[in-house]
């Protein structure tokens, strides 16, 4: 059985899309149906409002749009309060990211079947036809006939039969007409990419700028496919190979990750966040991407280091780890409730050398004394061009504008916190963008303006496979089609001077 963008099991299948479980944004989405793992949970669903999967995807999709909801956190709240079956809580899912990842395709095929044009509709209007259009381009085993019905019935229930005939004929003429549902190859290279893979056309152009035609390409392709469910080993708890046998024991269906020796793919299992290995601390959830900036770090025992910008924690409690708990770890971050989460990670894992800490990165100068930390990690806020493929909602809230305002904020934090690195130490700066004037263009500039800092070459810390990877500036830019993991930078510079 194939699986949605949430690894929720809906018993559809999308079109193009391998088999196997697939994570959300958060990675938590995993359902339990279907198998043994431990943490599995049922719900009494008695006294909950009863919806429909589609009604609650065009709910999402409207707020969305309307109200500028996050998409992630609206769908979790309104799937709590539905409590919907393991199957349609899966198609609810696909139906809101899948549509918000394909929206311009869809809507440039909506354009040539809807009279008056999508932009005169009401929002939940054009939600409707969006999910509707979805499911007849990209999900398979959806008979056309009950996209049609189902999408009728929720236009007379949601507005009034004007509407629903509307929709009705919108739908059955996209039907009667499937070959004009593709993109004109004679187009402009960066028009048909942005049309066939559903990108804006001034991110296409820009990234091909920066990458060419082919790899361009490739990017898109990779941010429209489902993201893999991955778990970090808290290896001063449990090995591995232990975890995953426990694991497979339990019928779960995981393999070793080939980018981080920490890491286990999750293909099915249920939601991992549910299961008592978590609540126990013997993992966390994270990228394979995200997994080697701990290793980019090599943080030793007894070490003082500094987390620029820590939340939620992910990243601090790896190094922890690798620290085997000894020394110590100031995990910074700009929000004070956003500390709780670093401290709740550390108390989950059983690590006691995490000092959360509230304060403007910008501040840590003033904070701490020049050369006080052996490793500093500066973990950048960043325009999130690389997790495209877990917020397809990136996609048409960024423009170039914003790289260009989080590109001068990255340059004063790397200015403010180089001094506080030792002589010898090691300074990682990373970002889940694949922006060069986030990335390769800071650093370089960074290294301009700071004498005392060298790049550390590349070969000394790549992890397998790497040698794919693109290679500047002493980092390595990992684009998310090379492991089918998120887009990442990841440069180790070291202080070689006062």
């Amino acid at each position: 059985m194939s699986t949605s963008r949430s690894g929720h099991s809906s018993g559809k299948e999308r079109k193009g899309a391998g088999n196997g479980n697939a994570g959300g944004p958060a990675n938590l989405r995993q359902t339990s149906k279907g198998s043994s793992a431990k943490g599995s949970q049922t719900h009494d669903r008695s006294q909950k409002p009863k919806t429909s999967a589609r009604a609650l995807a065009v709910k999402v999709l409207s707020a969305v749009e309307q109200d500028g909801a996050y998409s992630n956190l609206e769908l979790n709240r309104r799937l709590k309060e539905a409590d919907l079956s393991s199957a349609d809580a899966g198609l609810a899912t696909e139906l809101v990211y899948g549509t918000i990842a394909r929206r311009n395709t869809l809507d440039y095929y909506l354009e040539r079947f809807v009279a008056k044009g999508t932009a005169k509709l009401q929002p939940w209007v054009r939600s409707l036809l969006r999910i509707s259009a979805y499911q007849l381009i990209y999900l398979d085993r959806i008979p056309e006939h009950a996209v049609v019905s189902e999408a009728v019935n929720l236009a007379k229930k949601l507005g009034h039969q004007g509407i629903s005939g509307m929709v009705n004929g919108v739908l059955r003429n996209m039907i009667r007409n499937k070959e004009q549902l593709h993109v004109p190859s004679h187009l402009p290279v960066a028009e048909r990419i942005s049309l066939e893979h559903s990108h804006p056309l001034w991110m296409v152009e820009r990234w091909i700028a920066q990458y060419g035609e082919e790899t361009t390409e490739a990017i898109c392709r990779a941010n429209n496919e489902p993201p893999a469910v991955s778990i970090r080993v808290n290896t001063t708890m449990t090995t591995r190979d232990k975890l995953m046998e426990e694991m497979v024991s339990s019928g779960a269906v995981v393999e070793a990750s080939h980018l981080s020796p920490d890491g286990i793919l999750v293909r099915s299992g249920g939601n991992m966040a549910l299961t008592s290995w978590y609540r126990d601390g013997l993992f966390s959830v994270q990228d394979e991407s995200s997994m080697l900036v701990a290793e980019a770090v090599a943080p030793e025992e007894g070490q003082n280091v500094l987390d620029c910008c820590a939340a939620p924690g992910g990243k601090t409690a790896h190094i922890a780890e690798k620290m085997r708990d000894r020394g110590r770890i100031i995990a910074n971050d700009v929000h004070a409730h956003k500390r709780e989460l670093i401290l709740d990670q550390a108390e989950r894992l059983g690590l006691s050398c995490i000092d959360a800490v509230t304060g403007d990165a910008l501040d840590l100068d003033k904070r701490y004394a020049e050369s006080s930390f052996d490793r500093i990690l500066l973990d950048a806020p960043c325009s999130g061009l690389g997790v495209i493929r877990r917020k397809p909602d990136v996609k048409w809230t960024k423009s170039s504008s914003d790289i260009e305002d989080i590109s001068s904020l990255q340059r004063e934090l790397l200015d403010c916190v180089a001094p506080l690195l030792k002589p010898g130490g090691i300074l990682v700066y990373s970002t889940c963008t694949i922006e060069s004037a986030e990335n390769e263009y800071m650093v370089a500039d960074f290294l301009d303006r700071h004498p005392e800092y060298k790049a550390i070459e590349t070969s000394a810390w790549s992890q397998p496979g790497s040698r794919e990877w693109k290679a500047v500036n002493g980092g390595v830019q990992i684009l998310p089609q090379y492991a089918h993991s998120d887009g990442f930078y990841i440069a180790r510079l070291t202080r070689t001077a006062n």
